[in-house]
């Protein structure tokens, strides 16, 4: 009963802290107006359902193969979203290809349709407002998805204005640049196990190339992939050998593995946020 306690401490401070988060992005001062916090619910809702669903996919994906693991560690944080994000422990290793396939996609997957029905609801709540003029405003960038949901949901963006997303579009915006940072190919994060079940040893050359890719865009475009060209290094870009190495995936696994990474290119943002 103790290994539920601390998840679920974690999992309410951090719908407490992405309550405020949503409630500040409304405007609402919650210093002066307390009870105003349950406004932030829209926010709140939308952007725990994508975090807790991308890891309920990993943990349950994790026992479907006997890979031991924790229920999800939730980090709740003073930030615009009120969130680091969350994560689940693995405390057995994953041992065929075919399980990293399947724990390290069904996360991403499952957080990207929820991330992408976030955006088509929220969009449909956004409007445009008039940015020409001003000498200064903080704008999301567009991954080829999201840019793609724009056009379609509310159509060409006026010469002179922006969107002005709604907080649910915002949180779904959210899930999609999680699911893209999870994706990479790198060392052992979701997108490095398919990788290494994919690609095997080539995986070492492909996480080099790959981090210093990021940490180009770091140079030029975000220096936010500076900080998470660092953390990689520091976690590291190698994965460890598995026990039972499968002569073949089947095809079903390999197409699942190729719409992994059809996803992390469609929603891939080189800069993120910029002003």
């Amino acid at each position: 009963m103790k290994r539920y306690v601390v998840p679920i401490i974690l999992f309410f401070l951090t719908i407490v802290s992405t309550l405020i988060a949503g409630a500040l992005q409304q405007g609402i001062n919650i210093i002066k107006e307390p009870l105003r916090i349950i406004e932030g619910y829209p926010f709140s809702i939308s952007i725990m359902t994508i975090l807790l669903g991308h890891e309920m996919g990993h943990y349950f994906a994790s026992k479907a193969h006997r890979t031991q693991a924790t229920l999800p560690y939730f980090i709740p944080a003073p930030s615009i979203i009120g969130t680091f994000g969350a994560f689940i422990k693995m405390k057995s290793p994953i041992l065929t290809r075919k399980a990293l396939i399947d724990i390290g996609a069904t996360g991403p997957l499952i957080g990207f349709i929820l991330s992408v029905v976030a955006c088509v609801i929220g969009l449909k709540m956004s409007k445009f407002v008039t940015v020409a003029g001003q000498d200064e405003f903080f704008m999301l960038g567009d991954s080829i998805l999201f840019s793609l949901l724009v056009k379609v949901i509310l159509g060409e963006v006026p010469a002179g204005q922006d969107v002005l997303l709604h907080s649910v579009a915002f949180a779904g915006w959210i899930g999609l640049f999680v699911t893209s940072m999870n994706l990479l190919p790198i060392g052992q994060l979701d997108g490095g196990h398919i990788t290494y079940a994919l690609f095997g040893r080539w995986h070492f050359y492909i996480s080099r190339v790959i981090i210093l890719f990021v940490a180009v865009l770091g140079i030029f475009y975000w220096y936010g992939w500076l900080v998470w060209t660092v953390l990689l290094l520091f976690l590291g870009i190698d994965h460890p050998p598995i026990m039972v190495w499968e002569s073949r995936l089947s095809p079903g696994r390999r197409l699942i593995g190729i719409i992994s990474f059809i996803v992390f290119i469609l929603t891939f943002v080189p800069s993120p946020f910029r002003f």
